[in-house]
């Protein structure tokens, strides 16, 4: 999935953050654009949708920042389009 997004191009074109080994700097901004998600509820945890937290889970969006993909946060891919004013 990373290496399929992280090869849009046109408007689509962006950059992948895998949440394993990010930095402190990355998750800030990310939190500060509030694109990046935290790890699940404790409904969630009870269902084990949580396991081998950060594993395997990121975030992209394209250059613009209207365009988001949410990988292994709750659902397996939360694709979101997003414009202002919308």
């Amino acid at each position: 999935v990373s290496s399929t997004l992280s090869g849009l191009s046109g408007e689509l074109k962006g950059t992948f953050y895998p949440l394993t080994g990010m930095s402190k700097e990355v998750q800030q901004k990310l939190i500060d654009d509030h694109f990046l998600f935290k790890e699940g509820d404790r409904f969630l945890q009870t269902a084990n949708a949580c396991r081998f937290w950060p594993t395997g889970r990121g975030i992209f969006h394209n250059d613009d920042k209207t365009f988001l993909v949410w990988v292994n946060e709750e659902d397996h891919l939360r694709i979101i389009s997003m414009q202002m004013g919308g």
